[in-house]
């Protein structure tokens, strides 16, 4: 008999305020409130197939991934910026 071990989420679980993406690294932007106001932080990753060809995430970078990943961080930095001030499109 097979036991299913996989994990779901709560409905509790706030997904992130924005998503971006270039290639194949990503950043999510989480929104964080306190008893001081929100704030913002980003999570990024980059996504691969593995010898069978499934997609799978990883958190570290080459050197190859460097300048596209200072991008996406200035992407982000933007976006938070953006939410901050209210202007988000």
């Amino acid at each position: 008999m097979e036991t299913n071990t996989s994990t779901t989420t709560t409905e509790t679980a706030k997904p992130p305020v924005a998503k971006l993406r270039i290639g194949l690294l990503n950043a999510s932007i989480w929104q964080h409130t306190t008893d001081k106001g929100a704030f913002y932080s980003v999570n990024f990753e980059r996504r691969y197939k593995d010898s069978e060809g499934k997609w799978k995430s990883t958190y570290s970078y080459d050197a190859g991934d460097l300048l596209v990943l200072a991008k996406l961080a200035d992407q982000a930095h933007t976006k938070i910026v953006e939410l901050q001030t209210g202007e988000v499109e």
